[in-house]
């Protein structure tokens, strides 16, 4: 499956209709509509993108949405959280080495896109990039400007800088945790997945990453982006309609155990409860053992009776005893010659 996260939204349908069959046709699974605000975020943080679309889109497309928001200032960071119910992706764009270093700390934080087209990039620290990777978070490369030239004024240097700024956030990531977007605003701006691995690698980037930067690396970014909101720290997955599920799963056993024995459920448990034996602890069962040892002790001295009849039987015994003996010896008298 092969992603473009970075497919500005505009108002004119017709165009982006366009954009987007063009996309699907090159190969294209998941797009990602992009809209930006620069500077502080507004009151209003719900999405202008229509959902759903109002065009028809190609079937088998996933159409996410994606906010580009321009680090101006680490102020503006606090009301990150918020942004993440309406929108399916959040791009931070820093624009000083502070901002960079609070982007890549903010725990909301799914994409770092640089713009690259500009003349002095500030400098990429490679701890803090690495840091950042290991988190989850990707560094985002739009290609739009290196192989769209506009005709106007400074087309050909922003060419140049992309490319140049490109192989400096190659280098200082050593090439992982790079994704690749187009950021095309017209059809013709679009690349497909193996155009685009060619042209990575002009930037440092091997072909197999240069893939991996609109497959594999896109899509970690999607799945940690479902698991922040749809879950609890990314580890727990709130699934929505299972109590309902629950609840009528206990409601139909408590009829059939209803039907069976002709009581409630309530009833039922607390039969059962009864019934079950509960688990002999340690304790109890050296208390257990005491207790039948003094009872097999006292049982000793309450049977006197017993052990003088054990007596009298004894004595019984000598006195058959002595009566044989005679007739024993009067037996033998009488074989002798």
């Amino acid at each position: 499956m092969f992603h473009d996260l970075n497919v500005p939204y505009t108002s004119n349908h017709a165009e982006l209709q366009r954009t987007l069959t063009f996309l699907a046709e090159l190969g294209y699974n998941t797009i990602a509509l992009s809209h930006t605000i620069n500077g502080k975020l507004p009151t209003d943080l719900t999405s202008p993108i229509p959902t759903p679309l109002p065009f028809a889109t190609p079937p088998g497309l996933r159409i996410l949405t994606r906010l580009t928001l321009t680090l101006l200032s680490p102020a503006s960071t606090p009301r990150l959280p918020s942004l993440l119910p309406h929108y399916d992706l959040l791009a931070l764009r820093p624009t000083t080495p502070q901002t960079l270093l609070t982007a890549c700390q903010s725990p909301a934080t799914h994409l770092v896109s640089l713009d690259l087209t500009t003349t002095r990039l500030f400098p990429l620290p490679r701890k803090t990039l690495a840091l950042a990777v290991q988190n989850g978070i990707r560094f985002e490369i739009s290609y739009a400007a290196a192989v769209l030239d506009n005709g106007g004024p400074g087309g050909g240097m922003a060419r140049r800088n992309l490319i140049s700024n490109a192989t400096a956030l190659v280098r200082a990531t050593q090439g992982r945790g790079i994704v690749v977007s187009s950021e095309a605003r017209t059809a013709l701006a679009c690349r497909g997945p193996w155009d685009v691995g060619n042209l990575a690698g002009g930037w440092g980037l091997g072909g197999e990453r240069g893939r991996e930067a609109v497959g594999r690396e896109a899509r970690v970014v999607v799945v940690r982006a479902e698991g922040i909101r749809g879950g609890w720290r990314g580890v727990v997955s709130v699934v929505a309609g299972g109590e309902r599920g629950v609840a009528k799963g206990e409601a139909e056993r408590a009829g059939r155990e209803k039907g069976k024995s002709g009581k409630r459920k309530a009833e039922v448990l607390e039969v059962e409860k009864a019934e079950e034996e509960k688990p002999v602890s340690k304790r109890e069962m050296k208390r257990r053992a005491k207790k039948a040892r003094q009872e097999g002790h006292d049982g000793g001295v309450d049977s006197d009776g017993r052990k003088q009849e054990g007596t009298a039987n004894e004595g019984n015994s000598e006195t058959v005893s002595a009566t044989m003996t005679p007739i024993t010896t009067e037996t033998s008298a009488k074989r002798a010659p």
